[in-house]
């Protein structure tokens, strides 16, 4: 079949609940094709075509590493209000590979355009001469290695002929899986919820397993509604809601050259024209949009590299949500606490650390700490009733929450992250063998 079955079948994941995927089917207006474009040098599919009949409406929210892909570049130079294809390969990140990577951009996306208006022809009763400049990519994979143009090139007409005007879950999970690099789990989710009286649909897929470290996006994410809804308002619903989904979630500490979540509105869905992100008509909307941001973002961690457990660090009473923001990744990124609950070591000083070295105003008299919800720190001093083999226990779940009140303020903020094991130092020393 092509697809991307090793690391899928290879899983070690115990997050049995990230490993449920829902029942995606069809979202008007977008096609999907897959191909391997032998970039493993085996048959699985690592070459992913999304394609709207009709263009797209898109907004993107791009990484704020100072070191940018060649796609990434390309996609920002891009300026039409809208897309009529974004093709995905992986094992190749297409960054420092200077002009030769950024011309593979160009001469992709002319060959695209022109065999995709070829195929409007065949099927459109109004066809469409889609140009270049109406294509976008993503890649994924190893920095500085020359970019396989020729390769990907060759498999664009059987990646158009291979288009399927229909979509069901097993087609999306192919997508899903085609842009998989160390992801040992596909990352699929959906929505549906009602603009006015109409019902829309939000599909999303992600990739992302290490180099995970959001600064304005992070990993691959895609999502795809039919709702009619502007770029303006798409990019400040974007914007809005990463914050506390993609934004909130860490692996490694690391921030990606390639990162970038997008969202495509192909306008299909008849509903009250929506004129303003306050519009009450798109509350529910926003809400749907939230939760499969969420619901995405929260897999990336779940299937961190090496991950055998998924932490939830929420921090509340801050000066500011910057300061909570803060205090949640000095936890989060810390090496020492990211082992301890590896090694199911109850270690809670570890964190009394990582709160401590975060910059931030703290009302130690007031600091208190738990482990869901056992009490450890309370109002600065360790709980009179404190039991450690209460917290070793606690431990041994698949799923650590812990809980840092600051005292100093009244707002909140919750980072999403993963342990640290061996299995990690092994996948990255041997990432490129």
């Amino acid at each position: 079949m092509g697809i991307n079955l090793t690391n899928f079948l290879s899983s070690k994941s115990k997050n049995k609940r990230m490993n449920e995927f829902q029942d995606l089917d069809h979202v008007d207006g977008v096609s999907i094709s897959t191909v391997s474009a032998n970039l493993y040098n085996n048959s699985r599919d690592d070459l992913v075509m999304f394609y709207f009949r009709e263009g797209a409406n898109y907004a993107s929210s791009y990484t704020q590493s100072k070191i940018i892909s060649e796609n990434i570049k390309w996609n920002l130079a891009q300026k039409s209000k809208k897309v009529f294809s974004l093709v995905v390969n992986a094992r190749n990140a297409n960054c420092f590979t200077g002009k030769q990577g950024y011309k593979s951009m160009e001469k992709l996306a002319e060959a695209i355009s022109l065999q995709l208006s070829e195929k409007q022809k065949e099927d459109e009763n109004e066809p469409k001469k889609i140009k270049p400049k109406e294509i976008i990519f993503g890649c994924t994979g190893t920095i500085g290695e020359t970019f396989p143009e020729e390769n990907i090139k060759n498999k664009i007409p059987e990646l158009i002929t291979k288009i399927k005007y229909t979509q069901n879950k097993y087609i999306w999970m192919k997508a899903a899986l085609g842009i998989m690099t160390t992801d040992t789990q596909p990352k699929m989710a959906m929505e549906e919820c009602e603009i006015g009286n109409s019902r829309v649909k939000i599909f999303g897929i992600a990739k992302g397993s290490g180099m995970i470290q959001p600064n304005m996006a992070t990993t691959l994410g895609y999502l795809f509604t039919d709702a009619d809804i502007s770029n303006e308002i798409l990019k400040k619903l974007l914007n809005k809601n990463i914050s506390t989904t993609f934004n909130a979630i860490t692996c490694d500490g690391d921030t990606s050259t390639n990162d970038m979540v997008t969202i495509f509105s192909t306008c299909k869905a008849k509903h009250p024209r929506i004129n303003s992100i306050n519009d009450e008509k798109i509350k529910n909307f926003d809400e749907s949009l939230h939760k499969v941001l969420l619901n995405l973002a929260k897999r990336v961690v779940s299937d961190g590299e090496g991950a055998s457990k998924f932490i939830t660090v929420n921090v509340k009473n801050c000066k500011t949500e910057i300061d909570a923001k803060k205090i949640a990744f000095s936890i989060s990124n810390s090496p020492l606490v990211k082992t301890a609950i590896a090694g199911e070591d109850p270690n809670w000083g570890r964190i009394i650390m990582a709160i401590g070295k975060s910059e931030t105003m703290i009302n130690l008299e007031k600091l208190s700490l738990k482990f869901g919800d056992i009490n450890i720190i309370q109002n600065g001093k360790l709980n009179i009733n404190y039991n450690e083999d209460e917290i070793s226990e606690f431990m041994k779940n698949n799923d650590i929450e812990i809980n840092v009140d600051a005292g100093s303020g009244s707002k909140n903020f919750t980072a999403y992250t993963m342990d640290l094991t061996k299995k990690y130092i092994e996948i990255n020393a041997d990432y490129r063998s």
